[in-house]
C-alpha cells in the first residue's frame, strides 16, 4: 500500500498485490486512519468488478457512521451495478470533489 496524507484526508493506493492482500492490510492498519477522510486508489486494478467491491461495504459503512468520507476510485467498474451505499468516483479529482461535497453536507446537516 501506498500511503499519501494530505490535510484530513488519506489517500490509500493500491500496489501490485491482489485485491483480497490490500483488504487484509487495509484492516490491520485502519485504526491508523480511521479518523481521515479515506480515498482508495485502486485505478491499477484494470480487471475490477462491481462485485468486488462489496468486500469494503462493511469498512465504508462503519467510516461514514464516524462523518467521515470513504470513497472508492476505479475507472473499470460499471457504476450501475456498484452498492447503493459504496461512493465510487472514476477519478482522484473527482474523489476529492465528493469529500468536499461531503462535508458540505455534514456542516448544513443534511
Amino acid at each position: 500500500m501506498i500511503i499519501d496524507r494530505n490535510g484530513n484526508t488519506t489517500v490509500i493506493t493500491q500496489e501490485s498485490v491482489s485485491l483480497a492482500k490490500f483488504i487484509e492490510r487495509l484492516n490491520e492498519s485502519y485504526a491508523t486512519y480511521k479518523n481521515d477522510h479515506l480515498i482508495l486508489n485502486l485505478l491499477s486494478l484494470s480487471n475490477l468488478k462491481s462485485a468486488d467491491l462489496v468486500e469494503f461495504l462493511e469498512l465504508s459503512r462503519d467510516h461514514r457512521a464516524a462523518k467521515k468520507s470513504f470513497v472508492i476510485v476505479s475507472d473499470s467498474v460499471d457504476f450501475t451495478d456498484v452498492h447503493d451505499e459504496l461512493v465510487v468516483a472514476p477519478t482522484l479529482g473527482e474523489a476529492y470533489d465528493v469529500i468536499e461535497m461531503e462535508d458540505i453536507e455534514r456542516d448544513l446537516d443534511f
